[in-house]
């Protein structure tokens, strides 16, 4: 057994998030292991970039309000307690509301993370 210190929290990158959003490491699996888990933290209109997992995704929503799209698919509002999952290889993004922040946990395996173009504001705006 091992206790792990917690992690200085860490700026989510221009070229990967629009807006401030905030990273913290809660496991980083070494091998054989590979699993990931972040709780990332968006304010008010931040988002990811238009990104894929090799294994796909889960989001689990602890606070705020946020928003959620796949690739051709429409814009989804995503609150508390709601999860989301994203299948192996499918483009999307994920951020907060215009008018709130919100908080995920997200649970992913491995570092094979594909990142896009950033989302824009038309397709943010699109719902």
């Amino acid at each position: 057994m091992e206790i792990l210190q917690k992690q200085p929290s860490v700026k989510g990158p221009a070229q990967m998030f629009t807006g401030d959003v905030w990273l913290d490491v809660i496991a980083r699996g070494e091998e054989p292991s590979r699993v990931r888990v972040n709780t990332v933290r968006f304010a008010p209109g931040a988002r990811t970039a238009w990104h894929s997992h090799a294994l796909g995704q889960t989001l689990h929503v602890t606070d705020g309000m946020g928003l959620v799209q796949a690739s051709g698919g429409e814009v989804l509002v995503i609150r508390p307690g709601d999860t989301i999952y994203t299948p192996p290889g499918e483009w999307h993004w994920h951020g907060a509301a215009p008018d709130h922040y919100m908080i995920h946990t997200a649970i992913w395996e491995g570092d094979d993370s594909q990142w896009g173009d950033l989302v824009s504001d038309d397709d943010y705006n699109a719902r």
